[in-house]
């Protein structure tokens, strides 16, 4: 791993036994792991929560041919040849979709030449075209306590070799507000 990559990607796991929170979800995600097929599949929750975490470790674990892209940076004719070979496409942030753009994905999900495994910040009720979404299943997440903070924080220590002091390291996992993201951008913050 690079050193230069940011701290939340190079702690991202590999594997579901090293990821931390959504506790609530953890026997789904098992259960997803090891079935035969993977439905499509839409993570709903705060930033910094493991959305996207999950959906490249289901993703993985399912195909060798996957494609993450974010919906800002994707316009449809440039997906639609990105997409050839795809099992498994990753898309975070489905919300900056338009529902034109989302309608897009339809005739895929439906026909099982593509999962889809998308993220999104937004009440997917609203942002998530009523088409697309019931061809979904949709997996709630929390954000992260600020104990599930704390043992990341400490993984994220470990991975820059340094210590703080316990009080410093409370201040650290409740300023992070349960977003993993913002709790090691600050780490690395604070140690440059």
């Amino acid at each position: 791993m690079s050193i230069l990559r940011p701290l939340p990607e190079r702690l991202r796991p590999a594997q579901l036994e090293y990821f931390v929170g959504q506790a609530h979800l953890r026997a789904r995600l098992g259960n997803l792991l090891k079935a035969q097929r993977l439905p499509s599949l839409l993570f709903f929750g705060p930033p910094g929560c493991g959305k996207s975490t999950i959906a490249l470790l289901l993703a993985n674990a399912h195909s060798d041919k996957v494609l993450r892209l974010s919906a800002p940076e994707a316009g449809l004719q440039s997906l639609r040849r990105a997409l050839v070979n795809v099992e498994v496409l990753v898309l975070d942030e489905i919300h900056r979709f338009s529902k034109a753009q989302q309608d897009f994905f339809l005739p895929a999900v439906e026909s099982g030449d593509i999962t889809l495994l998308a993220t999104t910040t937004e009440n997917p009720s609203f942002s998530v075209t009523r088409q697309l979404l019931s061809r979904l299943h949709v997996l709630r997440l929390r954000p992260l306590t600020v104990e599930e903070l704390k043992e990341l924080l400490s993984r994220g220590l470990g991975e820059l070799g340094i210590t703080l002091e316990q009080e410093a390291q409370e201040m650290l996992a409740m300023l992070a507000h349960g977003d993993a993201s913002t709790l090691f951008n600050l780490l690395e913050y604070i140690v440059r």
